[in-house]
């Protein structure tokens, strides 16, 4: 059992490294520092964003409106972080 725990642990952790990637270019590309022009930034970019998206929406459709600022992300790893620990507090 604790294989498994470990496995859902990185697993899990990886996922937020993966939205924080995500997040980050998603600045870079809004910035103008990277082109979504190019065959790589836009594969890495449509990767992430079906990812990452799934759980980002739900998120999104229950929040307010907060005028263009996104704290799904933040939310999102919260909610992570806590089931990580929740899991390990309870199965481990």
């Amino acid at each position: 059992m604790q294989s498994v725990l470990i496995l859902v642990d990185t697993v899990v952790q990886l996922y937020i490294y993966a939205l924080f990637i995500f997040i980050i270019l998603g600045w870079l590309v809004q910035f103008n520092v990277i082109n979504t022009g190019n065959r790589f930034v836009y594969l890495v970019m449509d990767f992430l964003y079906r990812a990452t998206e799934p759980l980002l929406r739900p998120i999104r459709n229950v929040m307010p409106n907060l005028g263009g600022l996104d704290i799904s992300p933040i939310i999102l790893v919260l909610g992570l972080t806590f089931a990580r620990n929740l899991m390990w507090e309870y199965l481990g």
